[in-house]
């Protein structure tokens, strides 16, 4: 899938561009690149990219509200670039519906790292457009996660979650009725140390149960608020 993924590169310094488009398709990655927000907006809605690599700080339309617009209609999977002691924008970032960040300045094999990672854990940006056999299956009263082909069901119907979303339900899932707190969950879910943004983990799970309620409100309400800790994924919510 890799050779074949095509990807968006949004950044208004074009020598940043040109250095990830280079290293990049060394990889043999389909390099589009934009250099503003409103062009990378009109693009990422227009085509269907495997990923896009997002400058958080542009001139007019910043990274933050791209990501933002975009999530409103596509789960493609985006990397964030954000400048050296940005933590705050970083947040915003992740609110916003980002996938991961990487701090400039940047090691380019370590963007070329992020991208492969990123792409293995979504699988495909629509997951997959044709029927699939899956190994390994996590059934549920109301949802079911296909895990090989990173495929979320509500009630029969196919919900169209990003890669964190995904991950974050899948991590519940996978030990239901135990109750995780917010750093559990940003530590296992994000792979980081957030300390002071639990708010990441507050807005995905907001997100994911919006997405779930449009299908299936009995699918929405088995995430379940512990008040005071955290989040559990509750297989007969009351």
């Amino acid at each position: 899938m890799q050779s074949e993924a095509k990807l968006l590169i949004v950044d208004d310094e074009e020598r940043i561009r040109l250095l990830l488009k280079m290293y990049l398709e060394r990889e043999g990655y389909v390099i589009e690149e934009a250099n503003d927000g409103e062009e990378a907006l009109e693009k990422a809605l227009h085509n269907d990219y495997d990923g896009i690599i997002l400058d958080l700080m542009m001139p007019g339309m910043e990274g933050t509200e791209v990501c933002e617009e975009l999530r409103k209609q596509k789960a493609t999977p985006i990397i964030m670039l954000t400048a050296k002691g940005e933590e705050a924008n970083r947040i915003q970032g992740f609110e916003a519906g980002a996938d991961d960040y990487i701090v400039k300045p940047f090691s380019p094999r370590e963007v070329v790292l992020r991208v492969k990672a990123l792409l293995r854990r979504s699988s495909a940006t629509k997951f997959l457009q044709t029927e699939t056999k899956a190994k390994d299956v996590l059934v549920f009263p109301h949802i079911a996660i296909e895990k090989d082909a990173h495929r979320v069901t509500a009630d029969g119907v196919e919900v169209n979650l990003t890669p964190k979303e995904y991950e974050l339900l899948l991590y519940l899932a996978s030990s239901p009725d135990t109750v995780f707190d917010r750093e559990q969950l940003l530590k296992n879910v994000w792979n980081y140390d957030y300390f002071g943004d639990l708010r990441t983990v507050d807005t995905h799970v907001k997100r994911l149960r919006e997405k779930l309620n449009k299908v299936s409100n009995d699918a929405a309400k088995m995430i379940i608020t512990v008040w005071g800790i955290g989040y559990k994924f509750e297989v007969s919510p009351k």
